[in-house]
């Protein structure tokens, strides 16, 4: 069922943070997880095990049915034909002035090396959106006005804003694809209710507590793995659990998905677009992950029966920057 402008408007000054923690607080809701709560993470280690959540930066990656965004492009910049080549044919024919050095360098001694530049968009994979990723009405997270995010990057706001925070909390994984007893992912045109996470929560026997990361799992990763369809639309977080994830604290969401929230606008806000995406980052302070590799963490909690863990997952500290790359880990 589609919501008015006047539900969303009503979510909007329930979930609003502006303030709550001074005003000129860039930590959202991340300001949630307390030495305390990095102490009771740490405690969760148990076995030792790691579990990958990112996935691979690729030219392969989802990015590639997207027109504004491409997928990364990795190019070498120095390779051991470079030097080979040019020790063997020498700087004589060399014009560059850098090749010429290079040549120079690798012919009097043992050293090699490779090295390597890639160019793509910050969100081409496994990444966070910044609170200054999105907006409306002129207006950022905690009343910084929209312009303060030029063409130099986000003066407030910017993804190196969080680096106080880790980002390190306990992390609950939330499996609606096992709930739901789907074969790999959970199809276009079932959201993720507030309702349905109390029930899968409580069937894994895991509460969610202020300052945790909750992270959801909808199979959209695994089934890209499968098909390299980028573009191949899947269910996500309805809107109106911006409510659920604002009144149990949550630090963090993130999920296997495109959006984390189901982009569906049939189930979503007349007249706008990607609701839950205005209430989070623009209102709540609350940074979104998405495209994150589920499907092991998945298997693992279902083997061992234990859905909490530590989660270790820094972005890349982009100066200005609305949103960048992770590479998350799931300690347990």
């Amino acid at each position: 069922m589609t919501g008015t402008m006047s539900d969303f408007r009503k979510a909007a000054d329930e979930v609003r943070n502006w303030g709550r923690w001074g005003d000129d607080d860039e930590l959202g809701t991340l300001n949630f997880i307390t030495p305390d709560k990095v102490r009771e993470a740490a405690g969760l280690v148990k076995k030792g095990s790691v579990i990958s959540l990112g996935g691979d930066f690729s030219a392969g990656g989802p990015q590639g049915a997207f027109k504004f965004r491409q997928n990364p492009v990795h190019v070498m910049t120095v390779d051991g034909g470079d030097a080979s080549t040019l020790v063997e044919y020498g700087p004589q024919w060399l014009r560059n002035a850098v090749a010429a050095d290079m040549s120079a360098f690798f012919a009097d001694n043992p050293f090699r090396f490779n090295d390597d530049l890639i160019v793509m968009p910050l969100q081409a994979a496994t990444q966070w959106d910044a609170m200054s990723h999105v907006y409306y009405e002129d207006k950022l997270y905690n009343g910084f006005p929209a312009d303060s995010v030029t063409s130099f990057g986000a003066f407030h706001l910017g993804i190196e804003k969080v680096d106080s925070k880790g980002i390190t909390s306990r992390g609950v994984l939330l499996d609606v694809v096992a709930h739901r007893g789907e074969d790999t992912f959970c199809r276009p045109g079932t959201p993720i209710t507030a309702d349905e996470l109390d029930e899968i929560a409580a069937k894994q026997n895991v509460e969610i507590g202020s300052g945790d990361i909750v992270v959801v799992h909808t199979g959209w990763w695994t089934r890209f793995l499968e098909t390299g369809d980028g573009g191949e639309a899947g269910s996500g977080l309805h809107w109106t659990c911006a409510s659920w994830l604002h009144h149990r604290e949550v630090a963090a969401v993130a999920s296997d998905n495109l959006m984390v929230e189901d982009p569906d606008p049939g189930n979503g806000v007349e007249g706008t677009f990607l609701p839950m995406h205005m209430l989070c980052l623009r209102d709540m302070g609350l940074m979104l992950g998405e495209y994150w590799d589920l499907g092991p963490l998945a298997a693992d909690c279902a083997a061992d029966g234990v859905y909490e863990f530590q989660l270790v997952a820094p972005p890349l500290k982009v100066v200005g920057a609305v949103g960048a790359p992770v590479s998350p880990i799931a300690i347990k």
